[in-house]
């Protein structure tokens, strides 16, 4: 039997068949690999392009109420306004460095009647409280902010918090709770600086680190187990190719007959 003749038989056709779904399910994973990396090389990139530009005027990154164009997320924008203090928000479940806290969110009342939503840092979770201890209260009066831009979040269906606090950053739901002025709902800002500053404030967000993550080395892996299934597929097969062979050329091996052995006991009588 040829191997071609083996390999087609119901058996290998069959395991032939699961080999190319393996295969394409490793190649389809692959390429989702490829394609979060090429996200996380894109965000790297908007970082490094924004993070330390020069400040601008909020309209001309986020006209109107439209939604933050991803390409300018973390751009440093410059405002003036007043804080409501009474308007300040606390949102939950916010780790940092493996401790667990909240992030401050304060309105800024704008010149022109809007409120861009300012998250001016993150404080720890009390120790006596579902609360940070204490939160230190921005500048009172006119106040100048250097913010960067970021989108805001999602909401999480099931998840509730108490009065003063949410549970994401969803500017929609949080334009619902204030009644002092349209909220702006394109984008939210990470404060950066504020003139004039206070002695105590919550801790600053920080520069995301410039890390593409393990996707690389996870595209190559996947693509090769495509290869290896393949490759043990013709092992597999010539293995058996290789037995079927080694059977039919070896020489069969029979006994005597009736008549030789008799022959072989006359010549020993003689």
């Amino acid at each position: 039997m040829s191997i071609l003749s083996l390999a087609a038989s119901r058996r290998w056709l069959g395991w032939l068949a699961f080999t190319t779904l393996f295969a394409v399910v490793c190649v389809a994973l692959a390429q989702w690999q490829w394609a979060r990396r090429l996200e996380a090389v894109a965000d790297i990139r908007v970082v490094a392009e924004n993070w330390d530009a020069a400040p601008v005027p909020l309209s001309s990154v986020l006209p109107g109420d439209a939604p933050l164009d991803p390409e300018r997320e973390w751009t440093p924008v410059v405002v003036e306004g007043e804080y409501l203090l009474d308007e300040q928000l606390l949102v939950r479940n916010r780790p940092l460095s493996g401790r667990p806290g909240f992030e401050v969110l304060t309105p800024l009342a704008l010149e022109d009647g809007t409120i861009l939503i300012v998250d001016r840092g993150w404080l720890p979770t009390g120790s006596q409280q579902d609360s940070p201890d204490a939160v230190p209260a921005p500048p009172r009066g006119r106040v100048e902010v250097i913010a960067r831009l970021k989108p805001g979040e999602p909401t999480l269906p099931g998840r509730g918090a108490p009065s003063g606090q949410v549970a994401t950053i969803h500017l929609p739901t949080i334009a619902q709770q204030i009644d002092r002025g349209e909220v702006i709902t394109g984008a939210y800002g990470l404060l950066a600086e504020e003139d004039p500053a206070t002695a105590d404030r919550p801790v600053a967000a920080t520069r995301p680190i410039a890390d593409e993550g393990p996707h690389l080395s996870y595209t190559f892996q996947w693509y090769l187990f495509a290869l290896l299934g393949f490759v043990g597929y013709g092992w597999a097969l010539r293995q058996e190719w290789r037995g079927l062979r080694g059977v039919e050329a070896a020489p069969s091996r029979r006994g005597p007959s009736d008549a030789d052995e008799e022959d072989a006991l006359l010549d020993e009588r003689r």
